[in-house]
């Protein structure tokens, strides 16, 4: 087999993958090309390359999806390979063939094992023929609505519903009731041609309660494939992966070696180069089923290289110039245990409704065993326009309970403010007895974690109140010197908190303030806002006051309070109002309804697509429809009016 020569790699792709690949290419000796969007022309990933381009406008279909902007872009840099990350066009065969056909090595696998696994239907039928155990169900060509409903039938419930075309949970239904079969059908159609560009569904007996475990693949061009040990990726919401280890908890040497042949065994089906995962569900009994394979890089692949010590993007790049596998399977080994979480935009407390906004303040955490992957920055926007995950956060240890301990740690010690995240719920969820014991499924969040307070909004302490007062107060440039000498013996601040409002007092004693929050009082010692002493112990808090609000974390916790003691008085709309609003910037995608139409509470009356996530908007009232403001394919803004409802009773 002769080598591929090339010294300028183009990273078709954005965020912390980006950046990720970028750092080994550049290790490597390569020069790289970011390309962007017109929301991305100030991200991180364009700043860390050597050359960037502007490959078009914020949305995905004209910038990150463009092909032609992409290989033009390679063309005007000089850049003769492309590796594409994942997401995007990572595994699009389209895309793959034009980089050929350009001459330019795409790293990633052949076009042939691309159209073949990117497609759920034609991959599920591969590995039937090649003897890999699936799970019994449905994946003709036939994708009309009487066959499905009829397939449905026959495989009876609980069901799964699934874009053949997609990944990341997307276009995935699981179905209990039968009433509910045909709206789930088109709900997921919907939303797989809107992510995927293909409406193809599969469908599947649901397996409940099973672990998500995952098979890293690696093949060369010289006919070699092996597997480097498994991830478990149980913990799950909505079918997306929360959290990722290395490895498995529930995986022995021998279940290890028996799922390992089996997905070495569907790489050499199609004839795979490069990196790749098959993904298999696990069931209590130690039986397994083929899910799917990914001819990509996973996001959760820092596990694996931190378990082997091996460095999968150098990998993808030697194995595109032509070079052998670095390790034969005898010689891949797995040391200690690593565990990594996925950092979102997103708010635990309002549903997990993705959040925009610009990063105020952005400080990963560092330490022993800990990594961050990320494509952020203090002044960058996050959008709309793209998924909202953010960074992953990871750690390693000798042991698995040393990896979650680190983990939880790294958690809490890394600061972002800004946009609502999702850092409290991951803490959360390391810290629960069932992840701790190992033996979390893929009901864990559903079942085990449902009540969990991490998803529900934060209540301030008395202690946080005091703390906010003090800092909102000496950033305003009050001090206790001039309330001792000259100023009123006491200030009062009525703060706010989401939905809550307190009054707070605060007056100078010495050099401490003493803080009253309703019948509670606090001594606090502000010398340095940054460790505080509150009732005489010395606290590590991060503050950043941006407009009128002050974000505080303390130790993982994310506060955001306003100064509203001079604001006016609230008024009561809100639930119930009859107003229905974006809750995010977003594109409509169906308005349901029309003026003058009579509609109950909780009828779904607009769908809005916004982070690649359908939202469904309800209504809150029962009423008739007095005016529609938008269209399908209107782009909205957060807390825009879609449409406004006369609730019954009230009269026009």
């Amino acid at each position: 087999m002769t080598s591929c020569s090339f010294d300028k790699i183009l990273v078709a792709n954005r965020g912390e993958i980006a950046c990720r690949v970028m750092r080994s290419a550049r290790d490597m000796g390569y020069r790289t090309v970011a390309v962007y969007s017109e929301a991305d022309r100030d991200a991180l990933h364009v700043r860390l390359a050597d050359e960037a381009v502007c490959i078009g406008e914020a949305t995905v279909s004209q910038s990150y999806l463009n092909v032609d902007a992409i290989l033009d872009a390679a063309r005007r840099t000089g850049a003769n390979a492309v590796h594409p990350g994942y997401g995007f066009l990572s595994e699009n065969a389209d895309f793959a063939r034009a980089c050929e056909a350009a001459g330019i090595v795409f790293i990633g696998p052949p076009v042939h094992a691309i159209h073949l696994m990117g497609s759920k239907r034609l991959s599920k039928i591969a590995m039937q023929d090649a003897g890999v155990p699936c799970i019994p169900g449905y994946e003709g060509e036939a994708q009309d609505d009487p066959r499905l409903l009829a397939e449905a039938e026959r495989i009876g419930l609980p069901l799964m519903i699934k874009a053949s075309a997609g990944g990341g949970g997307r276009g995935m239904r699981v179905v209990t009731d039968a009433s509910e079969i045909a709206e789930q059908l088109r709900s997921a159609r919907s939303e797989a041609k809107n992510a995927f560009g293909s409406d193809e569904l599969i469908l599947e007996r649901a397996v409940m309660r099973p672990r998500h475990v995952e098979i890293q693949v690696f093949g060369d061009r010289h006919g070699n494939v092996i597997h480097l040990g498994e991830r478990d990726c149980s913990v799950q919401r909505r079918h997306q992966k929360v959290v990722e280890e290395a490895p498995s908890p529930a995986v022995d040497a021998a279940l290890r070696a028996r799922m390992g042949e089996a997905a070495v065994q569907a790489a050499k089906a199609c004839q795979y180069v490069g990196a790749g995962t098959v993904e298999f569900l696990l069931d209590a009994d130690g039986h397994f089923y083929f899910l799917e394979m990914n001819t990509r890089l996973q996001v959760e692949h820092p596990v694996t290289e931190l378990v082997t010590g091996q460095d999968l993007v150098s990998w993808q790049i030697r194995v595109a110039r032509g070079e052998p596998l670095p390790l034969t399977q005898e010689q891949v080994t797995l040391t200690g245990h690593a565990i990594e979480v996925r950092l979102y935009a997103e708010d635990p407390a309002a549903g997990f409704l993705p959040q925009t906004g610009p990063v105020l303040h952005w400080q990963p955490a560092e330490g022993a065993g800990v990594r961050i992957d990320h494509g952020l920055r203090p002044g960058a926007d996050i959008g709309s326009h793209y998924d909202p995950m953010l960074a992953k956060i990871i750690a390693w240890g000798d042991t698995r309970e040393d990896a979650r301990r680190r983990l939880i740690r790294a958690v809490q010690d890394t600061r972002l403010f800004g946009v609502r995240d999702n850092r409290r719920f991951l803490a959360a969820i390391l810290a629960h007895p069932v992840f701790a014991a190992g033996e979390a499924t893929t009901a864990f969040i559903g079942d085990d974690f449902a009540d969990d307070r991490s998803m529900a909004a934060t209540t301030p302490t008395s202690a946080q109140w005091a703390l906010a007062a003090a800092l909102l107060c000496q950033r305003a440039g009050t001090a206790t010197q001039h309330w001792r000498n000259s100023g009123p013996a006491e200030q009062r601040l009525l703060l706010g908190h989401a939905d809550t409002r307190q009054l707070v007092a605060l007056r100078a004693d010495g050099r401490d303030l003493l803080v009253t929050v309703a019948d509670t009082s606090h001594r606090l010692a502000m010398s340095d806002p940054e460790r505080p002493v509150v009732d005489g112990v010395q606290r590590s808090l991060t503050s950043t006051r941006h407009d009128q609000q002050l974000w505080l974390d303390d130790q993982g916790t994310v506060l955001v309070f306003r100064d509203d003691t001079h604001a006016a008085p609230e008024t009561a709309a809100g639930a119930g109002s009859g107003q229905i609003r974006a809750p995010m910037d977003g594109a409509v995608l169906e308005v349901r309804c029309q003026e003058g139409e009579r509609v109950s509470k909780g009828q779904v009356l607009v769908l809005l697509e916004a982070m690649k996530i359908e939202h469904s908007l309800k209504s809150d009232v029962d009423g008739t429809v007095e005016r529609v403001t938008v269209r399908n394919g209107d782009q909205v803004k957060g807390k825009q009016i879609l449409l406004s409802i006369i609730p019954e009773g009230t009269g026009s």
